[in-house]
This record gives C-alpha cells, sequence and structure tokens, in this order.
C-alpha cells in the first residue's frame, strides 16, 4: 500500500509552500517541507527520493511524522549529547572571577592573564580548566584581553635616539618615471 500525505489545509499549505521556497530557513526544514510539497502534488515516495536525491526512507519517515503530528514534526527533536564539561555555574564563576581586579582578591598583581586565572580559579576555587577553554569561555561573553604596554608618553632612557641611531626606511623609495 502506498504511503499518502494527508489533506492539507490552507495554512498548512501556505506554510509549507513558503518553506519550500524559502532561501533563509534552515536546509533541512527546506528539504522536508519539498518533500511535503511534491507528495501533495501526488508524487510517489520513490519519485520524490529520486527528486530530492534523498532515500526512500527518509522521505517515508518524514511523511509518517507530519501525518501524525503535522507542521511541529517538521523541527528536529531533542538529541541526546556529552554533557557540558563546565556546568553553569561553573563558567558564571570563571567570568566573575576574570571581571575582579585581582588585588580585591588579595594577590599581588594588578591584571589576569590566563595563566594566573587558571592557577586562581583550579586553587582557590577548585575548577580545574585549561587556559584556552577559559578564552573560548571569555570570547562567548564578549569579553577579551588588553595587551598592556611597558610606557607610556616619552621614553624612560633620554639618550634612546642618540643610542638607536638613524631610521632607516623600511622600504626603498618608488622611483617615478618621467615622461
Amino acid at each position: 500500500m502506498a504511503l499518502k500525505l494527508r489533506q492539507l489545509s490552507p495554512e498548512e499549505y501556505d506554510t509549507i509552500d513558503k518553506c519550500a521556497h524559502s532561501r533563509m530557513a534552515a536546509a533541512r526544514l527546506v528539504e522536508r517541507a519539498r518533500i511535503l510539497l511534491l507528495a501533495h502534488q501526488g508524487n510517489r515516495v520513490p519519485a520524490i527520493a529520486h527528486q530530492l536525491h534523498l532515500t526512500a526512507i527518509t522521505v517515508r519517515t518524514w511523511l509518517k511524522r507530519f501525518n501524525a503530528a503535522g507542521l511541529a514534526a517538521l523541527t528536529d527533536k531533542p538529541r541526546s549529547g556529552r554533557p557540558a564539561t563546565y556546568p553553569p555555574p561553573q563558567v558564571a564563576e570563571v567570568i566573575a572571577t576574570s571581571l575582579t581586579p585581582p588585588e580585591q582578591l588579595g594577590l599581588p598583581f594588578a591584571s589576569w592573564t590566563l595563566d594566573r586565572l587558571a592557577a586562581y580559579l583550579h586553587e582557590h576555587k577548585g575548577i580545574a580548566i585549561k587556559r584556552s577553554r577559559i578564552d573560548e569561555l571569555l570570547s562567548a561573553e564578549g569579553l577579551r584581553w588588553r595587551t598592556h604596554a611597558t610606557w607610556f608618553g616619552e621614553r624612560v632612557d633620554p639618550e634612546f635616539a642618540k643610542k638607536r641611531g638613524a631610521l632607516k626606511n623600511s622600504t626603498r623609495a618608488h622611483l617615478r618615471r618621467v615622461s
């Protein structure tokens, strides 16, 4: 017995048609909408599978899901996966610590480095986390490290220009053509 698409309501048809022709929707959703649209036009499972370069099993799966649950069936079901390595409270602790000046925590330095932050979190908070992961977490929050200059304004050594010598151009001057 051939698998057929159930009767579509006008709202369902409009939604499926818009999604099947969308350029902004997720590719999976567009593909599933195209399956339904072709089935609505009277195409059978093997023809749909051939036209969309899918397997017949995939086409049958989405037709059955739509017949059972309607438009809600087109979205992916939740999947299991690897649990987060660092739970949200630990991530929050990493971010809060990085935003706290080290002097307030009784540390002998004025600013954090990734190594100092990783060491502090491991020793005082019990969070064993790599510096690269700290950088990823902070970047995801929109935070980034500042580069600190070793001097500001005038050079400390007044004889610096004399010791450095004459400046050299790093590139040769371009010769102009005279016509």
